[in-house]
């Protein structure tokens, strides 16, 4: 057996030799340092410029009004970028904690996870309504209250979407990764952090990119408040599209589409594409794939060496958080349970959750009982049914003509590359900044708002489906998709043996979130207003906006608890169903 010789011309140094003066010297500070570093200066200073008319004193005279100057758009547009990026923070967090409590207790998933099909069915102006009061009161005569609550309601449109795609990936997790944290005994911190994160990687930034479109789909709605005769707005784009719309300005509607342009391109460009192809590194295969999603972000960000210098300095911390994980234990629970003892823990559970739930619906028939009677929940019943038919046919339009495209993009980097800013724009695109088309539209063909109503659904539901069957395609490996080539696997049986099982587990993660994101958006579609001209379809999100603005809290509360039974209901009948056969099927 040989070695292998070294070019006499290149001698390495002795071995009681000391590194040279050169190896020692650090490298010298490049442009692509310069560039990031600027930038992220300029970030802060832009977030703290921002931020500073969050903690000013709140009049409601003076503050309700809101000033169209076009001028002030690029103030509008940070602060608006400023509301989503916190409320993006919070979901992120909700999400880790509430989807991984579901994911790993059987008794807590059977409350949490019907209970986020319920949180998911609650519209915005209904949290709002709570928000509102609430942080006006925790912080009296500042800016920070309705801060407070406009970050809440994006929250609120942004974070269920997330949770249900991360716990779907919890609880699918490939097998031989669990024997491996078994194997290895890793603390439950570190097989969240090394294992359950890392799995669900791809499936969370997309989620996570598409409920940041639906923050922005909400956006009018949560900076210019209307609630119990009371008008609130805040300085953002939300607001003074929600104020041009009101006066019927064409020319600031522009404004603020172009406003709206460039805030979700430049987001996506700076945030979601490096992300995005950040998460590649994720996927499970065995082999690379030929194309990979390229960033130019991202590839300033690797030639730096500023990440690398604040990941060493930040070690000893990742350290110290490790060590105090281990507090959570390791992760060798047993995978068997006494049948007796786990039947009466479950009957214990039972017993507590159903009397809290019991005792939550007695008090709240005994004040509708008090303010109004039963009887108010008769006509929201009825309307129901007008938005569950635009619901259903939502879901299956966007399902056959979205999945498709999904597959094709998430097949393809490089038509990722190019749809991902198209598909974005269009994600994040508020149906309100369309009212002045739709109300042209339908006065001049006649179309009744009651159809032309499931047009401005779409715009905040069909994404859902169709960001999930992007997701979805990404995830499935290369080599099985090289694999079918090889075999020559193609048309409908290549949809039937690979696709269908590939992306299915993310179809219904999309198609459940669809849905309640399309009840959610039955609130603005349902009442069209520009100018003097309102227009307003049959429905239960007509109901609930109208209910909203008189303060109207029993009929409110009514709505909301009907539109919740008919998500919950839906999802229990239908999609909770495509869950389960997902688990046992179709888990890669």
């Amino acid at each position: 057996m040989s070695f292998p010789s070294f070019p006499k011309s290149a001698p390495g140094p002795s071995r009681g030799s000391l590194p040279s003066r050169t190896a020692r010297r650090p490298a010298r500070t490049t442009w692509v340092d310069v560039v990031v570093a600027a930038a992220v200066l300029v970030l802060l200073y832009l977030a703290l410029r921002a931020g500073q008319g969050t903690t000013v004193r709140f009049s409601t005279a003076r503050d309700a009004t809101v000033d169209t100057d076009p001028a002030r758009l690029p103030y509008d547009a940070a602060r608006s970028l400023l509301r989503m990026f916190a409320a993006l923070v919070v979901s992120v967090l909700f999400t880790f904690g509430y989807a991984y409590a579901a994911a790993r207790s059987r008794r807590l998933e059977r409350v949490l996870i019907p209970a986020l099909d319920i949180l998911q069915s609650v519209p915005v102006l209904a949290f709002l309504t709570v928000a509102v009061t609430g942080f006006l009161a925790l912080f009296p005569g500042s800016m920070l209250g309705l801060e407070c609550a406009a970050v809440f309601a994006i929250f609120t449109s942004q974070a269920w979407n997330m949770t249900f795609g991360f716990y779907h990936s919890l609880v699918s997790l490939p097998r031989e990764l669990d024997e491996l944290s078994r194997s290895f005994r890793f603390s439950r911190w570190t097989r969240f952090w090394k294992v359950e994160l890392p799995s669900g990687m791809i499936g969370l930034v997309w989620n996570g990119m598409l409920s940041f479109g639906g923050g922005w789909f909400f956006l009018v709605a949560s900076e210019a408040i209307s609630v119990d005769n009371q008008r609130y707005a805040l300085p953002g784009v939300g607001s003074y599209a929600g104020a041009a719309i009101a006066a019927g300005d064409l020319g600031r509607v522009g404004w603020a589409i172009a406003a709206m342009t460039v805030m979700v391109v430049g987001v996506n460009f700076l945030f979601w594409r490096p992300l995005t192809a950040w998460a590649e590194r994720f996927k499970n295969e065995q082999s690379e794939a030929t194309e990979v999603q390229r960033s130019v972000v991202l590839d300033l960000l690797r030639r730096s060496r500023l990440p690398g210098l604040l990941a060493r300095a930040l070690r000893p911390l990742g350290r110290a958080l490790n060590r105090a994980g281990g507090l959570f234990g390791t992760d060798d629970r047993p995978l068997t349970v006494s049948p007796a003892r786990r039947r009466a823990g479950d009957a214990a559970f039972a017993l507590v959750a159903g009397g809290i739930v019991l005792w939550g619906l007695v008090d709240l028939g005994r004040y509708l009982a008090d303010a109004t009677g039963l009887g108010v929940f008769g006509e929201p019943l009825l309307l129901g049914l007008a938005t569950l038919a635009r619901v259903v046919v939502l879901v299956a339009v966007a399902t056959v003509v979205w999945v498709p495209i999904g597959v094709r993009i998430g097949f393809s980097p490089r038509l990722t590359r190019t749809a991902q800013p198209l598909v974005q724009i269009l994600a994040s695109f508020p149906a309100n900044f369309l009212f002045p088309l739709v109300v042209w539209l339908l006065l001049r063909t006649g179309l009744s708002i009651d159809v032309g109503g499931i047009l401005l659904m779409a715009l905040g539901a069909q994404w859902y489906i169709l960001f999930n069957a992007i997701a979805g395609a990404m995830a499935i490996p290369s080599d099985l998709r090289e694999a079918m080539d090889n075999l020559g696997v193609r048309g409908r049986q290549r949809w039937r043996r690979l696709i269908i099982p590939g992306i299915f587990p993310a179809y219904v993660t999309g198609g459940i979130t669809a849905s309640g994101g399309a009840w959610n958006a039955s609130i603005v579609s349902e009442v069209v207003t520009f100018g003097g001209t309102t227009l307003t379809a049959t429905g239960l999100g007509a109901y609930i906006a109208g209910a909203t603005e008189r303060g109207d809290y029993p009929h409110l509360l009514a709505g909301v608890a009907v539109m919740s039974l008919y998500v919950v209901a839906l999802n229990r009948l239908l999609w909770r169903r495509l869950y389960r056969l997902a688990e046992r099927r179709y888990s890669l």
